[in-house]
């Protein structure tokens, strides 16, 4: 079931009333992203699917999930008017042993379907951060303080979309958003594909 209305118009989860416009997370925090949507919630059957995709190797699950995202998001892609496609970096001893990074296989097949460019080196991960799902919401800040770093330069003000596989808080999507504005890039936008409830 896709995620219908009203929602955040920050970050798309759902909420109880359109009076409200904001979810909590959203009412009380400053982000460094400008808006995001995601295609589903996260519950049954879709944590289940993305659990087997990241640990049970079920790498056809990401292209489906790209084709998902394009066709139900490529309006608002072209409303942002994004010129590039950043997935979020898993670090280089996990994903060794991954074999593939998730955000990555999404990233690529969401770019491919709407001839936008994907870049999975503009952004690393320089420190193995505890689990966020392991962690509360101040703490998951703490934990990804210095975990990202840009890694080239290219032009500036160009308009990135961050894909990720689950939003819950919005720290991972919102760190890599605060490093790619200190490095020029004009507006920061996220897809991923799931979330969690907005209250």
């Amino acid at each position: 079931m896709y995620i219908k209305e009203p929602r955040c118009k920050r970050c798309g989860k759902p909420i109880h009333s359109k009076e409200e416009e904001f979810c909590y997370d959203c009412r009380k925090g400053e982000f460094h992203y400008e808006q995001g949507r995601s295609l589903w919630l996260h519950k049954p059957p879709v944590s289940g699917s993305i659990y087997a995709f990241k640990y049970k190797n079920r790498r056809v699950y990401g292209e489906v999930y790209g084709k998902e995202m394009a066709k139900h998001f490529e309006k608002w892609i072209r409303m942002w008017e994004i010129d590039l496609i950043v997935p979020v970096p898993l670090y280089k001893k996990k994903q060794r042993k991954r074999g593939f990074n998730q955000a990555a296989i999404v990233a690529e097949e969401l770019g491919k379907r709407l001839g936008i460019p994907v870049d999975s080196s503009l952004v690393i991960r320089e420190k193995e951060t505890t689990p966020q799902k392991e962690l509360g919401q101040r703490s998951r800040r703490k934990n990804l303080k210095k975990a990202f770093r840009v890694v080239k330069q290219e032009e500036k003000n160009r308009k990135v979309l961050i894909i990720d596989d689950i939003y819950t808080t919005g720290s991972t999507i919102d760190s890599i958003a605060e490093i790619l504005e200190k490095a020029g890039y004009e507006k920061i936008y996220f897809l991923t594909i799931s979330i969690g409830q907005g209250f």
